[in-house]
């Protein structure tokens, strides 16, 4: 006699909690926050709090060791009575200047080479990227040796090649040849980045404007003059726009070459500002060096990303 099978029903209760996390994270109003706090955080702590603390010490008497008291905008009117900081700010106009011309130039010039057809393509362009791979204090280094006033390899294969007379300048002793130095190093260290970016928007360029251009009978400086420079303006302007920043705070090249010397001819913000605020103990005289550049680079960016939105 068969048996009849009876259906058990079995009470369903509440989900669990990983079913009642997953049902929240379904949700898009939930799950956006989720994913964008944790960078939010970090913007906080690693950013928004020190550039905080920064503008309270540049108003304030703070000097290691002892309390602070606010006073105002008194630090950024000093600044002009130091004829350190008057130096500083027409060495770091002066260095941003020349190094952003020679980046721009050499950067478009070695980017158009990287784009044409050459043998171990890729391998060339893996190895310009290696300057600005490699840590900035260990190159730095370097080339504090080939500039090194008795072991100079730049004066050795001067003198060799008949350029210079013996022994050579020395080039991190003397104040031009310095400011010459600290630039050749941070032209060295960001063509890469120039080339690179400027190569990405080559790239991106349809052949078929060239073919016309050429049907056309446009020579190379017109095909270049007439479509590649107005197609890359957008990204001349993004990369310009980092790379003067980066130039006008460099540290490192600066600090590991002459420590602002000599006689402060190489200072530049950020040296200085280590130097008054960190190494000499008063916080409130280092932070006002800091910012003193910000409100001219906030409109230096803010006009620069309205020229790209219209573009």
């Amino acid at each position: 006699m068969a048996v009849r099978a009876q259906e058990i029903l079995v009470p369903r209760g509440r989900p669990g909690l990983v079913a009642r996390v997953r049902g929240l994270l379904d949700r898009e109003e939930i799950l956006g926050p989720v994913f964008v706090t944790p960078a939010l955080l970090l913007l906080l702590l690693l950013v928004a709090y020190p550039f905080v603390m920064a503008l309270y010490f540049s108003m304030s008497n703070a000097f290691i060791g002892r309390p602070s008291e606010f006073i105002g905008l008194r630090n950024f009117v000093k600044l002009w009575e130091s004829d350190a900081f008057r130096q500083t700010f027409q060495n770091a106009f002066v260095f941003t200047g020349i190094a952003v011309v020679f980046k721009v130039v050499m950067g478009i010039i070695l980017a158009l080479l990287l784009n044409e057809q050459l043998w171990f393509k890729r391998m060339i362009r893996g190895v310009v990227l290696l300057p600005w791979v490699i840590p900035t204090a260990l190159s730095t280094l370097g080339w504090q040796w080939m500039f090194d006033s008795l072991y100079s390899v730049v004066n050795w294969t001067a003198i060799n090649a008949g350029l210079i007379s013996a022994p050579g300048p020395n080039w991190l002793g003397m104040s031009g040849y310095a400011m010459a130095a600290v630039i050749t190093v941070n032209v060295w260290r960001g063509l890469p980045f120039f080339a690179i970016t400027v190569l990405a928007g080559l790239v991106s360029i349809p052949r078929e404007y060239y073919e016309a251009a050429e049907v056309d009978g446009a020579s190379s400086f017109d095909r270049f003059w007439h479509v590649t420079l107005p197609l890359l303006k957008p990204v001349l302007a993004v990369v310009l726009l980092f790379s003067t920043i980066f130039t006008f705070n460099d540290f490192n090249i600066v600090y590991v070459l002459t420590r602002g010397g000599p006689v402060n001819t190489t200072h530049l913000f950020a040296t200085l500002a280590y130097q008054t605020g960190l190494a000499g103990g008063n916080l409130g005289q280092g932070a006002a060096i800091s910012l003193f550049m910000l409100p001219l680079l906030g409109l230096v960016v803010f006009f620069q990303l309205r020229y790209i939105r219209r573009e």
